[in-house]
């Protein structure tokens, strides 16, 4: 009780100082500012202001130029107000001495808040060149023009500052030690003189590149246990942000360092420079040493594909990092010691063996703690490699050390006794791996079970940046190798090194096992960083200001105002600048409604720009809301409300935070007035009636008994005709250019309706083929409802009839669909003929958007083409540029031994929209699907034209795709 009462006695009267110190005027801080009496461009007030000679004998620090806006003031006293009274509210065993937080509170209540917004940039002439980045200064507002400082300034925790002199190029763990040399943070927050606020990691667990603070730069860096939480951190870098560069006295001159660094340090500061960890692909191609795994993950949205050497294994490998703590992919290992099978199927090939791996970070790495994983090899596969592992891994600097523990193939050295076995006696032996093809791709109930080993190791990366050395303990001892083979080893200890030969190539080479050589190659890259710039779209066109409010001398522009207007002109504008189709122009009182149809484009948002760029351009100015409405085949599926003088305002000046506004919203669909209403139908488009495309065209099997790749490059036709705007008749016809599909001899047995394993008697029966021939049906029902029906040829196996139906409220993250379908199996020339097999099919979907990391999931529920029942759960991500990255599987009512190899369906995917790889907009993606093998068991009816995808514009989320440039500016 008596703590309680001290503590609160405590905490009132630290509250009592601190609202003192926040109520006490203070004087005016930093450069002197200029306060603008008369509406003008920052631009060309600074263009004048330079030119002056009193300016030109000055050391002008045009970074530090600060735009210093009067009604933003009031918004950042209360940021002040707020993060005062967190400082005073800090309270437990853990927050920093009483003295360090009166000392903090002292000094941000001794500085005013300022108004000042963060620019793009300050040159006057990119200004002048940028209008929708230059602000249109009001009156009251401020300019302040500093000379350029000589020093870095470090706020330590008690409130005092440290102005450390500037030496180029050194980071700020720099200027943090010339102030404090016992000091040891983790993060440093880098406030740069533009007002620009940067994070960054700064202890040897955790260091990454960064930018060097800039003269004026302030720096705030805690110390590891200081106690001072981040979120004050955060608010602290956002307040100094406002203060103007650092080092300057009130008539923004600059002052002479408060405590000279040591000259001694100077040197070793411009040599050292925090680099990245570099994660690197271990022989198995999921982030590892050699033979080992570690802990570390590549960043969301990372791929590789490689190939590792190692008599007698070569292994081809294929990883994605669809989380920052989840990686999975597929392998192919080839071992040359062994045939595929009897000669007379597949001749010499030797014998692939094909697996799943995955890991999954459990901790990330602290200061103190390391990250830790957890991982398995070879998952429903053959078990010839199968392992599972827990590793932990801690980087200090340049070196990162692992440590873990394996089962299975990780640990064949057996030097542990498996912990698991108190449990049970059936943990200490672990089950033969099972090469049978009829028993492969069920899971193991061997997992966790035998004798384990320890492995690990340590990286190192060189001073020469694309060197890395690696060495290992390896925790298997090769004894009991894949088809009862036993490798001599003269070392448990692997050596090697990667090569980064250019920021996605990187080549390994090492000595295995102590007498194999090891040579691998990998290429990886960003997936979520895929985009190509749209030089082949037209240029955008400028934006002008409505003639009623064109009445500034500082705004753009003025639209010429017209009494007549010539509407299927502004229709062809939008077209040329969207590539989208007009269907109707439709005016109701101060709105005008636009309809678009056939909505070529993934990206939507600079369409969107561009939609109204024109629409404000052409439309009287009593116009003060433009409604956009986009139909898919018809369908009416989305809509966005435009407020017209708020979009004009948002692209023609730079706003200070307290004046931006929202000025698109995502909406329902327009209804269109009735006829009886007060509607002017201004224009109504023409349908285009036929469209065809012809291109190449590519498909492959891989790994199967006739030959590792088997291939066909044909050339493509895809013709539509459109009888209405929602009814059309859609032809795929395929020519076969260049194949080997003569090697393709084996015809996979199968104990179920050979629904798919006809797959062979499909691709080599004739060369030209038509897998698609289908007459579809939309339509809507109320908002929420849609349906489809339609007929024809649907995919290269089977013909018939079929109907959708599909529940997608607008905006929700749920929806619902069902699809009937009967089917005939057609002819293996994909001509007009058909076979005797009839099935019904369907399913129940439900899509769930979790609205989590990009993360969707899909549950179906139905009848496949075998007639066999069951589920299908397909989990998928999509970054910011539309990549997607999934994986699925399916389990029906056969048991293992009826469906064969593999035991059930499933799959890994990827899609990439076409908007990310061409230089021009346009919708459609590409997709590249692996499964390990093609069986009759789960087989879905591989339709068209799904309701989900055509209706996909309804994502409210589709303002938020955008192309790399834009994503890593934007908000995730």
């Amino acid at each position: 009780m008596a703590s309680g009462v001290k503590d609160a006695l405590e905490r009132g009267r630290s509250y009592a100082f601190y609202c003192l110190l926040s109520c006490t005027s203070v004087p005016a801080f930093g450069a002197h500012a200029v306060t603008i009496s008369t509406p003008v461009r920052l631009g060309d007030w600074l263009a004048d202001r330079l030119a002056t000679p009193q300016a030109r004998e000055r050391d002008i620090y045009v970074t530090g130029i600060q735009w210093q806006s009067a009604r933003e003031r009031t918004l950042q006293q209360g940021a002040r107000q707020t993060l005062l009274d967190q400082i005073g509210y800090l309270s437990g065993p853990d927050v920093p001495p009483q003295a360090e937080r009166e000392g903090l509170a002292a000094l941000v209540a001794s500085r005013r808040a300022t108004g000042r917004v963060v620019l793009k940039r300050a040159d006057p002439r990119w200004l002048q060149a940028n209008p929708s980045d230059d602000p249109i200064l009001d009156s009251g507002d401020a300019v302040a023009i500093p000379e350029r400082p000589s020093t870095v300034t470090v706020l330590r925790s008690d409130g005092s500052l440290c102005a450390v002199p500037y030496v180029a190029q050194a980071e700020a763990l720099y200027y943090i030690r010339a102030c404090d040399s016992k000091v040891s943070p983790d993060w440093a927050w880098i406030v740069q003189p533009d007002g620009v606020v940067q994070k960054a990691a700064v202890a040897l667990w955790n260091r990454t590149p960064q930018d060097p603070p800039a003269p004026g730069a302030w720096i705030w860096a805690p110390n590891r246990d200081s106690g001072w939480p981040e979120s004050l951190s955060i608010r602290l870098a956002a307040f100094f942000a406002t203060q103007g560069p650092s080092g300057l006295d009130d008539e923004g001159h600059g002052v002479a360092p408060e405590h000279p660094a040591p000259g001694a340090a100077v040197p070793q500061a411009a040599q050292f420079h925090a680099r990245d960890l570099p994660v690197t692909a271990s022989d198995w191609g999921t982030a590892g040493l050699l033979q080992t795994p570690t802990a570390r993950m590549n960043e969301a949205g990372e791929a590789s594909v490689g190939v590792s050497v190692t008599s007698p294994y070569t292994r081809y490998n294929v990883m994605l990092q669809p989380l920052d703590w989840l990686e999975f992919g597929f392998r192919y290992t080839d071992i040359s010691s062994q045939r595929y099978g009897p000669a007379a199927l597949s001749g010499t090939q030797s014998y692939k063996d094909k697996s799943i791996d995955f890991k999954v970070r459990l901790l990330k790495e602290t200061a103190i703690r390391p990250a830790l994983a957890f991982g398995m090899r070879d998952v429903g596969g053959t078990g010839l490699f199968s392992g599972e592992y827990f590793v932990a891994s801690k980087r200090t600097g340049d070196f990162d050390w692992s440590l873990g523990v394996g089962w299975g193939y990780l640990g064949a050295r057996g030097n542990i006794p498996n912990p698991l076995s108190v449990f049970s006696d059936s943990f200490k032996n672990r089950p033969a791996s099972d090469v049978n093809v009829s028993n492969s791709g069920t899971f193991s109930r061997g997992y966790f079970r035998g004798s384990m080993s320890l492995f690990g190791g340590v990286q190192y990366q060189t001073p020469w940046a694309p060197l890395i050395l690696k060495l290992e303990y390896d925790g298997n001892n090769y004894q009991n190798e894949p088809f009862h083979q036993r490798f001599t080893t003269r070392s448990s200890f692997n050596i090697g090194a990667v090569y980064r030969v250019t920021s996605n190539i990187d080549v390994t080479a090492a000595l295995e096992r102590g007498n194999r050589a090891m040579l691998g190659v990998t290429l990886h890259g960003k997936l979520s960083n895929i985009g190509t710039p749209k030089v082949s779209d037209p240029p955008p066109m400028p934006v002008a200001m409505p003639s009623s409010a064109a009445s500034s001398s500082v705004a753009p522009a003025q639209a010429p105002a017209a009494n007549v207007y010539d509407w299927s002109a502004t229709a062809r504008n939008l077209e040329q600048q969207t590539g989208f189709t007009v269907q109707n122009v439709y005016r109701d009182g101060a709105q005008l409604i636009v309809v678009f149809d056939q909505v070529d484009a993934f990206y939507l948002e600079d369409k969107i720009d561009r939609i109204v760029t024109v629409l404000n351009r052409d439309a009287p100015p009593d116009v003060r809301a433009f409604r956009i409405t986009l139909r898919s085949r018809g369908l009416p599926v989305t809509g966005y409300a435009v407020i017209r003088d708020t979009w004009v305002t948002n692209h023609t000046r730079a706003l200070p935070p307290i004046d931006r506004q929202q000025a698109v919203y995502t909406s329902p669909p327009a209804v269109v007035p009735d006829e009886d209403m007060h509607r002017a139908d201004v224009y109504e488009g023409s349908e285009k009636r036929f469209y065809v495309s012809v291109g190449p065209a590519y498909q492959q099997t891989l790994g199967g008994p006739n030959g590792f790749v088997l291939y066909q490059i044909s050339a493509n036709a895809y013709a539509e005709a459109r009888l209405r705007r929602d009814t059309w008749l859609a032809g795929d016809f395929n020519l076969g250019v260049v194949d080997n599909y003569d090697k393709f001899t084996y015809t996979a047995p199968s104990n179920l309706p050979r629904v798919r394993t006809y797959l062979r008697e499909y691709l080599t029966t004739s060369r030209f083929t038509m897998p698609l021939l289908q007459l579809t049906h939309v339509g809507a029902i109320g908002r929420d409802q849609y349906y489809s029906v339609y007929g024809g040829y649907l995919e290269s196996m089977f013909a018939g009839v079929g109907a959708e139906w599909l529940y997608r409220p607008w905006g929700s993250s749920l929806a619902l669909g069902v699809d009937v379908n009967r089917v005939r199996q057609r002819g293996f020339r994909q001509d007009f003929s058909l076979r005797d097999y009839s099935v019904t099919t369907g399913n129940v979907t439900l899509y769930w958007d979790t609205g989590w990391n990009g993360v969707r999931v899909d549950l179906s529920v139905g009848q496949y083409l075998a007639k066999d029942r069951g589920a299908t759960l397909d989990i998928s991500r999509v970054f910011r540029n539309g990549v997607t990255i999934g994986a699925y599987a399916t389990k029906t009512n056969v048991t293992s031994a009826q469906f064969g190899e593999g035991s059930f369906d499933k799959g890994i995917y990827v899609t990439i929209p076409f908007d990310a790889l061409f230089t021009r907009s346009t919708g459609g993606v590409a997709a590249i699907r692996w499964s390990p093998l093609t069986r009759d068991g789960g087989a879905k009816l591989a339709r068209q034209f799904t309701l989900y995808d055509i209706t996909d514009k309804s994502n409210p989320r589709n303002l938020w795709f955008a192309p790399p440039s834009a994503a890593q500016t934007g908000p995730e």
